[in-house]
C-alpha cells in the first residue's frame, strides 16, 4: 500500500502560547493510506534534524485511498523530540491501513526553543493530542474517513506520560516540584528545576497552566496505548486513577533504560498491560528512528547502540506489537 504524508498547524484558542502573545500552536505530521498511483519520494522536512535518521518514501500530499474508514493512531513524542521521529512506526501502521498522525508539544519539541515553562508543565500536551483528533476529523482532508470507534495512542518517554494521562491517569506530583526527587531535569534541559521558582513568581500563564496539574484529561475516544519506555513522571500519578484504567496498554522499554524502574511501576498498577522488555542492552534511545552515520558520528549519546542491539529488529518487534494491540 502506498503511503501518504502531509502536515499542518493549528491553534488553541483556549490556551495562549508561552510568551502570552498568542493562541498556543500545535503543528501535525500525517502518514496514511494513498492512492495506488500515489508517487513516493525521500521526506524532506523540518524539523528533520540534519540527516542523523533514515526515512522511508512518502508520496506528499497525496489523496486518501479509496477505502476506509481507516483506524486512526495520535502519536506523543519525547522531551526534546518531534513528531517527525515517529515516521518509522507511522509509516508502518500507515501501509497496513491505519492514519498516523504526530503532534509536535509546543516549547518541549526539538522544532522550537526550549521552554522551562512546557517541561515543566507536561500536562499540557495530553490537550494537544484531544485537541488533535477533535481537528483531524473535522479537517476536509480526513473528515469522514476516520474510524471514530477505533482510535489509539502511541507515546515514547514523556509522551507515554501524555498517553497515560489520555487513558484517564490524573497527575497529583511533579517530578520537578521540592520533595519529589525525581531529578534536576531531563538531557535536554538538566537545570530545569532551578527555572521553577522564577517562574512561579513572574508568570502568571505558567502559575495558571500549574494549577492544571491534577485536572483530568481522559478522553474515551481512546481504545488502547502502547507506551514505549514511559518517563519518570508516571509516578507523579495517583495509583487509583492508574488503576481505574480500563483499556488495553502494551508498555515497552529497553533492558538498560534507566526509566526501567518506572515502566516497571506502571505495568504493575495498569489492569490490563503487557510488559516487555525489548532487549537487554537496549537504552532510552532505541525507539528513535534508525540512525545514519552522520546521526552516530554527531550524537552517539541517541543515535548508537550498543554491538548486541539491533535498533531495526526492536522497531520490527514493536511494529508486530502494535498491530496486534490495535487489533484488539
Amino acid at each position: 500500500m502506498r503511503v501518504g504524508f502531509r502536515q499542518g498547524q493549528f491553534e488553541d484558542a483556549s490556551r495562549p502560547n508561552w510568551d502570552g502573545d498568542a493562541a498556543r500552536p500545535i503543528h501535525w505530521f500525517a502518514w496514511y493510506p494513498a492512492a495506488e498511483d500515489a508517487i513516493e519520494a525521500a521526506l524532506s522536512v523540518a524539523p528533520w534534524p540534519q540527516g542523523w535518521f533514515k526515512t522511508g518514501p512518502v508520496a506528499l500530499n497525496a489523496p486518501l485511498a479509496g477505502n476506509g474508514p481507516y483506524p486512526l493512531v495520535v502519536y506523543s513524542h519525547g522531551t526534546g523530540c518531534n513528531g517527525l521521529q515517529f515516521e518509522w512506526l507511522a509509516r508502518e501502521l500507515a501501509s497496513h491501513g491505519f492514519i498516523a498522525v504526530a503532534v509536535n508539544h509546543h516549547g518541549n519539541s526539538n522544532a522550537e526553543p526550549d521552554r522551562a515553562e512546557a517541561f515543566l508543565c507536561s500536562w499540557e500536551r495530553p490537550r494537544d493530542i484531544s485537541l488533535l483528533i477533535d481537528h483531524l476529523v473535522a479537517d476536509p482532508d480526513f473528515a469522514g474517513r476516520i474510524d471514530e470507534n477505533r482510535i489509539f495512542a502511541v507515546g515514547y518517554s514523556l509522551g507515554g506520560v501524555t498517553a497515560t494521562a489520555l487513558l484517564g491517569a490524573i497527575m497529583i506530583r511533579s517530578p520537578f516540584e521540592p520533595g519529589a526527587n525525581l531529578g534536576r531535569g531531563p538531557r535536554e534541559f538538566p537545570d530545569l528545576v532551578d527555572h521553577l521558582p522564577r517562574l512561579m513568581d513572574q508568570s502568571q500563564i505558567f502559575r495558571d497552566s500549574w494549577a492544571r496539574m491534577s485536572a483530568s484529561y481522559h478522553d474515551p475516544r481512546i481504545k488502547a496505548a502502547l507506551l514505549l519506555a514511559p518517563g519518570r513522571s508516571v509516578q507523579g500519578f495517583s495509583a487509583d486513577s492508574v488503576a481505574a484504567i480500563n483499556v488495553p496498554t502494551h508498555i515497552m522499554v529497553g533492558g538498560a533504560d534507566a526509566l526501567l524502574p518506572a515502566a516497571r511501576w506502571l505495568h504493575e498498577r495498569l489492569p490490563d498491560s503487557a510488559f516487555d522488555i525489548v532487549a537487554a542492552d537496549a537504552g532510552h534511545y532505541v525507539f528513535l528512528p534508525e540512525s545514519t552515520e552522520l546521526g552516530r558520528t554527531s550524537d552517539p549519546a541517541i543515535c548508537a547502540d550498543p554491538p548486541s542491539v539491533d535498533r531495526a529488529a526492536i522497531h520490527r518487534t514493536v511494529i508486530a506489537a502494535a498491530l496486534k494491540l490495535f487489533a484488539r
